[in-house]
């Protein structure tokens, strides 16, 4: 791709805007620094000038202390799950992006949506700018989803901002597909992108209407349309799922409105999106005892607990660099976890290919799961399965030492809830001790500050069995 005229030397230049993550320069680069993409830059379109018989917002003033706080009114989706992501649901005039890669099931997760609100006698309108309105309206029969909804297949945002006008509801799917006359470029580009959300999101507030956005990314998210909305909207959760599973799960990043952190979790089937009210017990339904490298842990997302398997498989490598895969895990926690064991447990695992994964599909970052995933190694690598009915939460650090994480009680509770009778956890510290309800449902906590000592509790309950 070579410069464009306007930054050739001798005449003045325009601004440049990456197509892939939005980063603006004056100068021609062919790599992009901060996304690294080549022969990503275009010239960003001048804005058109505003309309003179278009009104301005108005600029009053107000002193804050003389504002009275309001509870902000809420428009269930009839989907339990993604109320819990949103904070209790859809609030009037707000903005939320639903961000996820193409094919993950957005358009069902919006028909399903829409079919929620409209049983509580509300009005929706989804424009459909991707498909023809005879493919929605097919797939929603198929569904049993909407009836009442209205739909509309304009691309314009002259054109979509009139109709919102009596509408409590509006979905737009996708951001991508409109074009605005006051911005130059192809629908899609960043500048149509950033104008069409700016001239949707004005309308959202003046009509009172609750504006929903579906915008498409890669799965390294690198696509502009999502990346370059963040800071405009109000709540934006992602959508995602492996289409080797039928796992699908909402995630919250961030909601001015309620929580940020928030999961909710879905199975998609043939007749649509199905909620999973107990995913604990979803993630552990196909769970085999008394196979070695099979641990049970917990994490937290968002207030939620989640009580999940992590599985790993230690073989003799048959190459001189040993491979390592994580799926669902940080690639950067297994490897600490593996030094770890071999610096502190003796275990040399230097010429063993090590593959480790949270069963289920989901996603698990944080540093509770370091000691369920030790073990599962540990238990791999030795042939040696972990007793039926123990679970274990914990931080491991470089030292081999168990450290505390937050919610730690919440943690074994869920734990206890599921059956769990022995629960291996770190020394009480601060807060979490003052709180422990591990000494309810009959179920044992064992304290272990070290990696050994997690290890030493396993033998001896295997011992007793």
């Amino acid at each position: 791709m070579s410069p464009p005229a306007s930054n050739v030397p001798g005449m003045a230049k325009s601004a440049l805007i990456c197509l892939q993550c939005g980063h603006r320069t004056l100068q021609w680069l062919g790599r992009c620094p901060d996304c690294s993409a080549w022969d990503s830059f275009v010239e960003e379109p001048p804005l058109v000038a505003r309309d003179p018989k278009r009104p301005a917002r108005g600029g009053a003033t107000v002193m804050i202390g003389a504002v009275e706080a309001s509870v902000h009114a809420r428009i269930s989706t009839g989907l339990g799950e993604l109320d819990r992501v949103l904070g209790g649901g859809l609030v009037k005039g707000s903005v939320v992006l639903i961000a996820g890669e193409p094919g993950v099931g957005k358009s069902t997760l919006l028909l399903q949506a829409a079919a929620g609100v409209e049983k509580q006698g509300r009005q929706v309108l989804l424009v459909c700018g991707e498909e023809s309105i005879e493919q929605v309206a097919a797939r929603a029969r198929r569904l049993g989803a909407p009836r009442r909804t209205t739909l509309t297949a304009a691309t314009d945002l002259d054109g979509i901002v009139p109709l919102m006008n009596g509408t409590d509801v509006v979905l737009i799917d996708s951001i991508q597909s409109l074009r605005a006359t006051e911005s130059g470029g192809e629908p899609g580009s960043v500048a149509q992108v950033r104008q069409c959300a700016l001239g949707l999101t004005e309308a959202a507030r003046d009509t009172g209407a609750a504006l929903v956005l579906v915008g498409h990314i890669t799965k390294d998210g690198s696509i502009a349309g999502p990346r370059a909305l963040e800071h405009l909207v109000d709540v934006v959760v992602t959508f995602e799922g492996d289409r080797g599973h039928h796992l699908r799960t909402v995630r919250g990043i961030k909601n001015r409105y309620g929580a940020t952190g928030e999961l909710g979790v879905f199975e998609m089937g043939p007749s649509g999106l199905t909620e999973v009210p107990d995913a604990s017990r979803f993630f552990l339904a196909e769970r085999h005892t008394g196979a070695p490298g099979s641990a049970v842990g917990c994490v937290i997302e968002g207030r939620r607990p989640l009580a999940l398997e992590i599985q790993a498989l230690v073989v003799r490598s048959g190459s001189q660099v040993p491979r390592r895969v994580a799926q669902g895990l940080e690639m950067s926690r297994l490897g600490v976890c593996l030094a770890v064991l071999q610096q502190h447990a003796g275990l040399k695992m230097s010429d063993c290919d090590v593959y480790a994964s949270v069963a289920g599909g989901l996603r698990a970052a944080e540093p509770a799961i370091d000691l369920p995933l030790c073990l599962a190694i540990a238990g791999s690598f030795a042939n040696r399965p972990i007793p039926a009915g123990v679970a274990a939460v914990g931080e491991v650090g470089l030292s081999g030492e168990v450290r505390s994480v937050p919610g730690l009680a919440l943690r074994v509770n869920e734990l206890v809830r599921l059956g769990f009778k022995t629960i291996i956890a770190p020394p009480v510290h601060g807060a979490d001790g003052s709180s422990d309800a591990g000494k309810t449902g009959g179920a044992r906590i064992v304290r272990a500050g070290s990696l050994a000592e997690a290890r030493a509790v396993l033998s001896r309950i295997g011992h007793s069995e």
